[in-house]
């Protein structure tokens, strides 16, 4: 059963190795998803599950590794040979960096395709769900990349409106407005988080039937574009979950 989660973008130059001289820009974000993670622990979960989009889905242990070398420079996490994606990496960053409170649950990571389509996020969901009495999921998604004129994606007219939406939805855990995500929209607009928010909206639904009514409480704690990419931070926390 779902009793919390937690929303955060992975940016490489989140890590400050590689921002450099400009690591204090993202200070705000940084805080906001130390937050959100604390709030993870807090709810009592007895597993963390770490989901993040990927060129395919995948599932790794507790102590996968991962690498940011290919973005520049090599910073580690977990053990052994590096496998974790790039989601996944950031994720394990964050939580090794946390500092996170009482005893730490056990920790497993899900990689979801980017183009995966709507049952196959369902069904990932749902084994998500199954992952103990108490899971967590730290969500690993970036909004629109097509933002700005000096976004990577360019300027879309649609694409401010889009992460306005996502807001609204991650921070008000609006499970049913990310359940229908429509994959062609989402890949116009380059939002590489869809696959990860619907699939968090799988796993929020296979919870029980109190969603509909409310079972979840959502906050946002982060919303910007330094780069022209929406980076939203939300938490979530089941209103039965103490």
């Amino acid at each position: 059963m779902l009793v919390a989660a937690a929303v955060c973008p992975h940016p490489p130059l989140i890590v400050p190795e590689l921002a450099g001289s400009a690591a204090s820009e993202l200070d705000p974000l940084r805080t906001a998803c130390t937050e959100a993670l604390r709030s993870l622990v807090r709810s009592g979960p007895d597993v963390i599950v770490v989901l993040g989009g990927a060129d395919r889905s995948a599932s790794y242990p507790g102590d996968a590794a991962g690498t940011l070398r290919p973005w520049g420079v090599d910073v580690r996490v977990g053990r052994g040979a590096p496998v974790l994606p790039l989601s996944l990496t950031v994720g394990r960053w964050l939580l090794d960096r946390a500092g996170l409170p009482g005893p730490v649950p056990a920790v497993r990571f899900e990689a979801v395709a980017i183009d995966a389509q709507p049952d196959e996020c369902a069904a990932l969901g749902a084994k998500i769900a199954r992952a103990g009495d108490r899971v967590a999921v730290l969500a690993m998604g970036d909004g629109s990349a097509r933002l700005t004129e000096k976004s990577p994606g360019y300027l879309h007219p649609a694409a401010a409106p889009y992460d306005e939406m996502l807001a609204d939805a991650l921070g008000n855990a609006r499970v049913d407005r990310l359940a229908v995500l429509d994959p062609a929209e989402a890949a116009d607009l380059w939002v590489a988080g869809r696959a990860v928010f619907q699939t968090l909206a799988a796993v929020a639904g296979a919870r029980d039937e109190s969603i509909a009514a409310g079972g979840l409480r959502g906050e946002l704690l982060y919303q910007d574009a330094p780069y022209g990419v929406g980076y939203l931070v939300a938490r979530w926390s089941a209103a039965d979950a103490a």
